[in-house]
């Protein structure tokens, strides 16, 4: 009996290792069993019910629906009154939509849950004018958001800094006089005094915001009359160009994985208008940034020295070049915005 092991003497029970896995393969199953049935519980305590809404269909959630049914806003307070609720949940491909139309549960958003909605959406045009969201006002609530935030409120558009710029902005609205006496001199088809207000609406603020930011009216030789070159207008329009996707419904923005095929266009439309604007800004950082690093220019003198000569605790430039680029963007195209509001229309 010495010879022998307590493993051969179970190997050789014929219905030993069958059992045993029997036993293995039940005691697997309870434990998947119970593992799932408690996330399940925890699952249901811990996640409330979402608000009513429409059935989404597999993958595109409501789109479907939305998109058969124009203007969307139109549909969705519709849909409210049919289920007879003040807050709904529609499912856009990945995205979930809360409308609300009661004011007291508005108040909790906007109020109470102030802080957990003051993320503005992510979106594939903000994504790309703002470069990964390094500029503000797109850029998602964060670290990124607080520090652009501080340095476009304390250092850009402060009092002070709008004292500042005060003479540049007359010199503007003295430019954008002389531009309209010389249109109104000009004769077309022996009719005189006729000119495109929009027009000159249009490049009046770009003019003025390019004064401020780069201290030049023109990127190119401009005109004898005050008017915009080819360069300016073709700036100006890609500005333009990029208001138009802004926020605009894309289907990638519902289902990621549709991104890289640009089903819409809008994302190479996007990128053609950054292209021409990048083509104009980037040398003029880039040559700025030069002079400042060799010493070649020590005041400031538009908003683009501002932003380059920021320094932070270590006395270390607070912006990457990046930054700055992605900033002077952001700002352009929010201001022009702001400034051509009320002129602005869809052609």
């Amino acid at each position: 009996m010495m010879g022998y092991s307590p493993f051969l003497l179970l190997s050789n029970l014929p219905s030993f290792w069958p059992s045993l896995l029997a036993i293995i393969t039940c005691f697997i199953i309870m434990i998947k069993t119970l593992r799932s049935n408690f996330i399940e519980s925890y699952s249901k305590k811990q996640k409330p019910n979402l608000p009513p809404g429409p059935k989404p269909w597999p993958i595109v959630g409501n789109l479907p629906e939305m998109l058969a049914n124009k203007p969307a806003y139109k549909w969705i307070h519709n849909l409210m009154k049919e289920m007879n609720t003040e807050i709904a949940c529609i499912r856009l491909g990945n995205a979930y939509v809360i409308p609300v139309t009661c004011p007291t549960i508005a108040t909790e958003f906007l109020r109470k849950q102030d802080a957990t909605f003051a993320s503005r959406s992510l979106s594939m045009s903000t994504d790309l004018i703002a470069d990964g969201y390094k500029g503000a006002i797109f850029a998602p609530f964060g670290d990124q958001w607080k520090k652009m935030k501080k340095i476009v409120t304390n250092d850009l558009l402060s009092s002070h800094k709008h004292l500042w710029l005060h003479d540049k902005r007359t010199e503007e609205g003295n430019n954008l006089m002389f531009y309209v006496y010389n249109k109104c001199k000009m004769v077309n088809d022996g009719i005189s005094g006729l000119m495109n207000v929009r027009s000159a609406a249009r490049h009046y603020c770009g003019n003025l915001i390019r004064k401020i930011t780069f201290n030049a009216r023109y990127f190119g030789e401009g005109r004898d009359d005050g008017g915009p070159g080819f360069e300016e207008v073709e700036h100006v329009n890609s500005i333009f160009d990029l208001l138009n996707y802004v926020y605009s419904f894309s289907v990638s923005d519902y289902i990621p994985s549709l991104r890289r095929l640009d089903l819409d266009g809008q994302e190479k439309k996007v990128k053609e208008a950054l292209r021409v604007i990048k083509k104009y800004h980037d040398p003029i950082v880039q040559q700025r940034i030069k002079q400042w690093n060799d010493g070649l220019k020590v005041d400031e003198e538009d908003w683009l020295d501002v932003l380059i000569s920021l320094k932070d605790s270590n006395n270390n430039p607070s912006l990457t070049l990046e930054e700055i680029n992605a900033q002077i963007i952001v700002i352009y195209f929010t201001l022009l915005l702001v400034c051509f509001s009320r002129s602005y229309t869809n052609t």
